[in-house]
């Protein structure tokens, strides 16, 4: 069954393209570690990162625009604990990435990549992915519109947010021409990392 969007203005539809763009293209959790897997992984070992982060934000939109949103209103310190939870893992993570054995072209078969759940499951405690679905909604789909403006919005955000996290691997995979020993590497995952810790700075002042 087609969604029923008709009313939605190409005003609207382009607005809405624009911030699903310009939050999926600038830096973030999301997007940090996806370089440093590009450049840690390759770029195909890397694919089931991309479409997690991808798919993984469309189905946490839909569900937060379809129930959890209210939950959230209802008692605050739901979102609060959450926030809590996505910092501690953001710098679990950012241990993670800066204390890697640097792992070379030809030996990056050792390397375990995130997996498609694993990414996808990150989007739930991603501070920006958080902000950015709850922004959306209360924006792009009011109180009053149905579940087909909802899920028209999650798409719009998919189909966008994916070739925008992609550059970020793709930009990685192409600093591995110049990290060419271990130690380049190990700086690249360190600064990677601190860059990471740096992402939480929003979160942590709002």
């Amino acid at each position: 069954m087609p969604l029923n969007v008709a009313h939605m203005t190409l005003d609207l539809i382009t607005a809405l393209a624009l911030f699903a763009f310009v939050s999926s293209i600038t830096p973030g959790p999301n997007n940090l570690m996806l370089m440093a897997s590009g450049a840690n992984f390759g770029m195909r070992r890397t694919i089931p990162h991309m479409l997690g982060v991808a798919l993984g934000f469309v189905i946490m939109a839909v569900a937060i625009g379809a129930g959890l949103i209210q939950i959230f209103d209802a008692y605050p310190v739901i979102y609060t604990i959450l926030k809590v939870v996505s910092v501690g893992y953001l710098l679990y993570l950012a241990w993670k990435i800066g204390s890697a054995v640097p792992i070379l072209p030809e030996v990056q078969a050792a390397g375990t990549p995130l997996t498609f759940l694993q990414a996808a499951g990150f989007q739930w405690v991603n501070p920006k992915a958080l902000s950015m679905a709850l922004t959306a909604i209360t924006v792009y789909t009011p109180p009053g519109r149905g579940f087909d403006d909802l899920l028209f919005m999650a798409v719009v955000f998919g189909v966008i947010n994916l070739p925008s996290v992609g550059s970020w691997a793709w930009l990685g995979l192409q600093m591995r021409r110049l990290l060419t020993n271990r130690a380049r590497l190990r700086a690249f995952n360190i600064l990677m990392a601190l860059l990471l810790v740096a992402s939480l700075y929003p979160i942590l002042t709002a």
